[in-house]
């Protein structure tokens, strides 16, 4: 087969292509992997065939003037929580034309959509895998009539309402049908001579990497697939520190790879963090950026400050994790069974947190609730009680029953070539 993978530029959201990247070569296929340009050395650092597609997404530029409140229309609890069937139609088309507008429609600027679209049409995949955010993808997919999967690596929210809404959104008189989502999709697809279907949203597959426990997606459509943690293209190598067994529990602290790159805020004060663990018998490693170090006028003893460690190679030796909530560390702290404090806040965060805390296997805090002294309690928690180890153990166990990669690919070269 031929396979196009596309993500818009965002090395959080390229990531969880890569290792079904790499099965697809090694399975014998033909892979090209199109991106904005921002995000070719990311690519050709994996191993992988960068195709650099239109301009570079502008969403820094929206976040950095927007700033928080951007995001202020989906703090609704039943939003976060992925409680789809309380939400009212008002929210949620108030909803889907924010996110298409300052979030979709960033992402997949036309200059990228069109020479996606010329690219597939003169290289002629059999398949399109997107990142499912990417809709880019699935108009390509369709411009060159090849298959659509989107790939996912985190919960899919965002679909559970979309499902929700274009369910109530039709029973609505005609007049006070709103969906600028399809509106969006619509014009840009008639711009290459094709038409709009739910079909373009929801992909014809769904490579899901999530859980049975943890994941939204369900049906015949549904490709499961194993996590494999994939760090980006940051530097893997193992510090000599690692050789030695530590001499007390060792908690990591990471607020994540997007943060130092991207304007998304932080709402993590790593001084709390340090204030919270320095009369712990801990061992914390903080994975910090000169510029994260610089927010703290100290370091205490028990805290070793590292600018990068792969969290796959750091991981298995931690009795725990504090982190941002980003689904990358999420997911990798879950395949290596280690107890997690996710500090989400914002879309997916809040749902994978509080299904971590259902499931047993962590702890949530509200990131703009982070106090040392609520941080210092649950983490004594975490480490004290050894219901927290067992269950991040059934939850590995259950990701590690997945389907591998090269599984995912054998169930795609059956759907797609028969």
């Amino acid at each position: 087969m031929r396979v196009l993978i596309t993500s818009f530029a965002m090395d959080a959201h390229l990531n969880g292509s890569i290792p079904l990247a790499w099965a697809l070569r090694t399975a014998g296929h033909e892979v090209r992997v199109a991106s904005q340009p921002a995000a070719t050395a990311s690519i050709t650092r994996a191993g992988l065939t960068a195709v650099p597609v239109g301009d570079d997404h502008r969403l820094d530029m929206t976040v950095r003037h927007a700033g928080p409140g951007m995001f202020a229309t989906h703090a609704d609890p039943d939003f976060l929580e992925n409680r789809p069937e309380r939400l009212s139609l008002d929210f949620m088309r108030v909803s889907d034309t924010i996110l298409t507008s300052m979030f979709y429609g960033q992402l997949n600027n036309d200059s990228m959509v069109d020479d996606l679209v010329e690219y597939a049409r003169f290289w002629r995949p059999d398949l399109v895998v997107w990142e499912h955010f990417t809709f880019a993808g699935a108009v390509a997919a369709r411009a060159s009539g090849a298959a659509s999967a989107r790939i996912l690596s985190f919960p899919d929210t965002f679909m559970s309402v979309r499902e929700e809404f274009v369910r109530r959104n039709a029973l609505a008189p005609e007049q006070e049908r709103e969906d600028m989502l399809a509106e969006w999709l619509t014009w840009t697809l008639a711009r290459h001579g094709c038409d709009f279907d739910e079909e373009i949203v929801t992909g014809q597959y769904a490579i899901d990497q999530l859980s049975p426990s943890v994941s939204l997606t369900s049906g015949d459509h549904r490709i499961p697939m194993r996590y494999v943690p994939y760090n980006g293209p940051s530097p893997a190598v193992v510090p000599g520190w690692l050789y030695k067994e530590p001499e007390r529990p060792r908690v990591c602290l990471t607020l994540g790879e997007t943060i130092r790159k991207t304007e998304f805020p932080n709402a993590v004060e790593v001084g709390d963090v340090f204030e919270a663990v320095s009369d712990l018998d801990v061992e914390l490693v903080a994975l910090l950026s000169d510029d994260e170090r610089d927010l703290v006028s100290g370091v205490p003893d028990n805290v070793r400050v590292e600018e990068y460690v792969p969290l796959h190679v750091l991981l298995p030796s931690c009795s725990a994790i504090v982190h941002h909530g980003g689904s990358g560390t999420w997911a990798t702290a879950a395949v290596y069974g280690v107890p997690q404090i996710a500090m989400g806040w914002v879309w997916d965060a809040i749902y994978r947190a509080r299904r971590l805390e259902e499931l047993g296997a962590g702890l949530h805090i509200q990131s703009f609730t982070l106090t040392p002294e609520l941080l210092r309690e649950k983490l004594g928690r975490l480490l004290a009680e050894p219901s927290f180890a067992e269950n991040s153990g059934r939850l590995r166990a259950e990701m590690e029953a997945a389907p591998t990669p090269n599984d995912a690919v054998a169930a795609l070269e059956q759907r797609i070539m028969g």
